[in-house]
């Protein structure tokens, strides 16, 4: 049986350089794409953060006018918007922290966004769409194509 040096691997995996690289963990796209990618990509993380924002904080106020709720259903789910704002916070944590270190866990939190946004638009507005999942899309798109 032979056994190689660590030497000898190939270079790279799906794509994605080795660990020892500096770019690893960058996908080995064209730099105009990869700077697309991270606009996008913060784009969708600054769209999360006003999520948060609004749904946290607020909620019976500002909120009240985008989403047409009375002043008694924002007092009534005033408890389960901020906890979906917290979520909404973790998910553009998620992406601010592949931007500020590598993209190869960017793909995770925009399916995630993109997931959100589908199922939001199926239960409660069909507007969530075009506001969470066509710009996660545009980002994974940038990031694979």
């Amino acid at each position: 049986m032979l056994v190689r040096s660590s030497r000898d691997r190939r270079p790279h995996r799906r794509g994605f350089p080795v660990r020892s690289d500096p770019r690893a963990g960058e996908p080995r796209i064209a730099p105009g794409r990869l700077l697309l990618a991270r606009v996008l990509i913060g784009l969708v993380a600054l769209i999360h953060v006003y999520i948060l924002v609004l749904e946290m904080f607020l909620w019976k106020t500002r909120a009240r006018r985008i989403f047409r709720t009375t002043q008694e259903q924002a007092e009534a789910t005033a408890v389960l918007a901020a906890n979906q704002g917290l979520y909404n916070g973790f998910l553009a944590a998620g992406l601010i922290w592949s931007l500020a270190t590598t993209l190869d866990r960017a793909p995770f939190f925009l399916i995630c966004v993109a997931v959100a946004g589908i199922y939001g638009a199926i239960t409660a507005n069909r507007r969530i769409v075009f506001v969470q999942t066509v710009p996660a899309a545009a980002a994974l798109a940038a990031l694979w194509i």
